[in-house]
């Protein structure tokens, strides 16, 4: 069985870390980190990854690539990052999903993200 909290130990550490969760291509959750939030992440992100579908697909419609990140931020300051990650033959398809603080360290968090999620992906490939 694959570690997920291994992977993740990084992304927690982010300064503003709420929660995460990993969604398969279906919107199954993988992992789901819940405990720095009362919000339910679980449904938060697949509520995210719908919209985040429908962004990239409005993306494909106008011509330009699929959408693979987006940063949302909140009026009462949280931020929201959703990375999507294909891997070689496209058939494995990962959604990252996490809250942080709008004072903690959102630059690093997309930094930690993006090098989690190919770590993640490659792991989970050769399983």
């Amino acid at each position: 069985m694959f570690n997920f909290e291994e992977q993740m130990k990084k992304l927690k550490g982010v300064k503003g870390y709420l929660g995460a969760a990993i969604l398969n291509r279906t919107g199954e959750t993988l992992y789901l980190d819940e405990e720095g939030t009362n919000s339910d992440i679980a449904y938060s992100a697949s509520v995210f990854n719908d919209v985040f579908l429908e962004i990239s697909e409005s993306s494909l419609d106008i011509g330009f690539s699929a959408t693979n990140m987006l940063e949302a931020r909140t009026t009462d300051g949280h931020v929201f990052l959703i990375k999507n990650i294909k891997g070689a033959d496209e058939s494995t398809d990962l959604t990252f999903f996490s809250i942080f603080k709008n004072n903690g360290n959102v630059p690093l968090a997309k930094m930690v993200v993006d090098r989690s999620a190919v770590k993640i992906l490659a792991e989970i490939e050769a399983i």
